[in-house]
């Protein structure tokens, strides 16, 4: 599998997101006219946003294009599908819950098998739950000092309204699937939409 090994805190800034986005670094005052300096064409805001998500969610083309054509047959908008889709991977759930630093930890703590799936131990990151699942870090690894470790780094990181976490337990149901008001960046989802339409 490729490995992306571009330094995040320069991708967050090319992109215009926040480093608090990928769960590294601090707030940090943005500067307004980043992304005014030069005329951006239409189709180089529509590829800037599919870039945006991709590099959020640590995707290839090839599987993020696989999402988007599942979200297209699906019911409802595209663009809305296809957020809750990629908020709904398992791995994305872990980081949301606060059981880890950054997305891409998640993903390697998911595949090194930590976390259940209503009791099931599962290691495939893009696994996608659904409302009623519960998620929680499996008893092995609740005494690691890893885990203790970011479970008190993360004290402080607000858990989304669709997920009901219990901190105590190291577990969380989700509740609803997450919808585009959940979402802790902004994104013009319809520019990734006219994308892949043309």
């Amino acid at each position: 599998m490729a490995v992306n090994r571009e330094p995040i805190l320069k991708k967050c800034k090319s992109l215009g997101i926040s480093p608090m986005v990928m769960g590294v670094g601090k707030e940090t005052k943005r500067d307004p006219n980043a992304n005014k300096r030069r005329k951006v064409s239409d189709y180089g805001m529509q590829l800037k946003e599919k870039q945006k998500l991709k590099f959020i969610y640590g995707m290839l083309e090839k599987q993020f294009s696989h999402y988007f054509d599942l979200a297209e047959k699906q019911e409802g908008q595209a663009g809305a599908n296809l957020l809750t889709m990629l908020e709904s991977r398992l791995d994305n759930v872990v980081f949301r819950m606060g059981l880890s630093m950054t997305r891409r930890e998640a993903r390697q703590l998911v595949t090194h098998g930590h976390f259940n799936v209503n009791g099931k131990r599962v290691d495939i990151p893009s696994y996608r739950v659904k409302p009623g699942d519960e998620i929680s870090l499996r008893e092995k690894s609740k005494s690691s000092v890893k885990f203790k470790e970011i479970i008190e780094a993360t004290k402080g990181r607000v858990i989304p309204t669709w997920l009901d976490m219990n901190r105590d337990a190291s577990s969380a149901k989700v509740i609803r699937l997450a919808q585009k008001e959940d979402l802790d960046y902004e994104v013009e989802e319809h520019l990734i939409v006219e994308l892949y339409s043309k």
